[in-house]
């Protein structure tokens, strides 16, 4: 890492790529990704290294129904292949916008997109009870035809329809570090942990083996954040601040967070499990490991935020 940039964690989500159900076709994705793309290349301009991390839960989804569709005619993809898939798709469209964005603005950096495997525990309860929503949004009717027909879990997400949940273990280790930590150095911008990281644990021989699941990306990019000390964490969603009694009468827009707020406010229920709460929660571990600040916000609004103009900041007590 550079000694005179500081170094920032930028965890973009999968749904971040899609406007909307009429813009899910990958040359559509590839737009949302490099509109993403113009306001990262701001920060880099600015002075930042950055590493890019993102979601997958959308594409993720895609890939198995496409599975699902062609059963009779090509074998199945593990989740933990699609995972794999994403990462190249995803971070060669992330990658590509970079670069055109740095050439036509002069910057003279490299960007390089990392296939990351993160380690997991595979006793990990969450095997037991999944939370993590993946693939498009459906109405009730047809997630609960697919979950028979499938043998799915489905569950409402935050008032936004149905979606089918899979298992989402505690990232432990991200096994790429060093190699991440080299890019770095080398003036690379990186795209890495994409989806959370491949989901491996090592079986009774200490090999490493795949597992079906999806790591939140959220909880992974705080856990690189943390081991590589960053100077910020950043979290890009859909809107441009966290809110308290989200979509409701009284909901309130907030500026700030001291980590004893958002624990609180975490706590008792305000941030939805698939929705806000693993932002905030990544967060907390985040600020709490390093004092150093994050910020959730949307991509527009990135530099506002940098800025502490926009966004929700999360920062130490006091």
């Amino acid at each position: 890492m550079s000694a005179d940039r500081p170094l920032a964690v930028v965890a973009v989500g999968g749904n971040s790529l899609i406007v909307d159900a009429d813009h899910i076709a990958i040359p559509c994705q590839s737009d949302a990704a490099a509109e993403t793309a113009h306001h990262l290349a701001d920060m880099v301009e600015s002075g930042w290294d950055v590493i890019v991390t993102h979601g997958n839960g959308p594409q993720v989804g895609f890939i198995l129904r496409r599975v699902e569709l062609g059963i009779h005619e090509v074998p199945p993809i593990p989740m933990n292949y699609a995972t794999s898939n994403t990462q190249g798709s995803i971070g060669y469209m992330f990658q590509r916008a970079l670069r055109n964005e740095f050439r036509r603005r002069g910057i003279d950096r490299e960007v390089a997109t990392l296939v990351s495997e993160t380690l997991v525990d595979r006793e990990d309860p969450a095997f037991a009870e999944p939370t993590k929503p993946i693939g498009p949004h459906l109405d009730e009717a047809t997630a609960r035809q697919r979950a028979a027909e499938q043998g799915w879990v489905v569950k409402e997400d935050a008032g936004r329809g149905w979606r089918r949940v899979v298992p989402s273990p505690r990232p432990q280790e991200i096994l790429e570090l060093g190699l991440i930590r080299q890019l770095i150095a080398a003036d690379t911008i990186v795209i890495a942990c994409g989806g959370g990281g491949i989901p491996v644990f090592k079986n009774d021989r200490g090999d490493l083996q795949g597992v079906e699941a999806v790591i939140d990306k959220d909880h992974a990019s705080s856990l690189l954040a943390r081991e590589l000390n960053a100077d910020l964490l950043v979290i890009l969603t859909a809107v441009e601040r966290v809110a308290l009694h989200f979509n409701q009468p009284n909901q309130r827009w907030l500026d700030r967070l001291t980590l004893v707020e958002a624990r609180r406010y975490h706590d008792e229920g305000h941030f939805l499990a698939g929705s806000m709460g693993p932002k905030i929660r990544a967060m907390i571990d985040f600020v709490e490991h390093t004092g150093n600040p994050g910020v959730i916000t949307d991509p527009p609004h990135l530099m506002q935020a940098l800025a502490d103009d926009s966004g929700t900041r999360i920062v130490q007590d006091g």
